[in-house]
């Protein structure tokens, strides 16, 4: 932990995407349907512990996801990394409804994408808004600045993270989900720090899943 007498106390924070799960892996909307990782995301997890190993990475906590693909992620690396635990379940995936566990040409039937939609409608017409996933995702983060300044490991969703990021920087909400994307790959993170005393976020880095490159990405 950062000395509290600091001028500016900071947290540093890696977002990560859980590993391949079932549902990736067959194509199907997850949502907060809850697959475990397949043998491909247990591999991924585990080289990427490896790596932080080798790297002599330090988390004072790791936060996760109560669904299983993510908590089978944060399991293997808290054990190989010796991290605690702490589940939050504002951390999840987006509730997307009708279309959860659903294949795309299925949920096409089942509930198909108005031609155009505004930040506020259901997805998949009883799940999560853009609007409400916007809230949960900075609700997320203001949990995470309720712990003490540290280095913190968050393991979760690629739909949520994305909200994180706009709600991080500010990013207003637009309709048909068109503006910015930020691309996770399966675990693969993004690394931030944050200067509490200065309202002040930096992003060094999206997407790095060197741990994974050439295994067929």
């Amino acid at each position: 932990m950062l000395n509290s007498t600091q001028a500016s106390p900071i947290y540093t924070v890696i977002l990560l995407r859980h590993g391949e799960s079932v549902g990736n892996a067959e194509g199907l909307h997850q949502g907060q349907t809850d697959f475990p990782l397949n043998e491909t995301g247990i591999l991924q997890a585990r080289a990427l512990a490896r790596r932080w190993k080798r790297e002599r990475r330090k988390f004072d906590l790791l936060i996760s996801s109560p669904l299983k693909r993510s908590r089978d992620t944060a399991d293997i690396i808290a054990q190989a990394l010796e991290i605690p635990i702490e589940v939050d379940p504002l951390w999840m995936e987006r509730d997307n409804g009708l279309l959860s566990g659903l294949r795309p040409e299925d949920g096409e039937q089942v509930a198909p994408r108005p031609a155009f939609m505004n930040p506020y409608q259901a997805f998949g017409e009883t799940g999560e808004s853009q609007w409400e996933l916007f809230i949960r995702a900075s609700q997320a983060v203001g949990n995470l600045l309720r712990h003490p300044p540290g280095s913190y490991l968050v393991v979760s969703h690629g739909g949520i993270l994305n909200m994180v990021l706009y709600a991080i920087l500010g990013i207003p909400l637009q309709a048909n989900f068109t503006g910015p994307r930020f691309r996770f790959g399966n675990t693969a993170f993004a690394s931030l720090t944050y200067r509490s005393n200065e309202h002040k976020w930096i992003i060094s880095g999206i997407n790095d899943h060197e741990h994974w490159k050439g295994h067929g990405e």
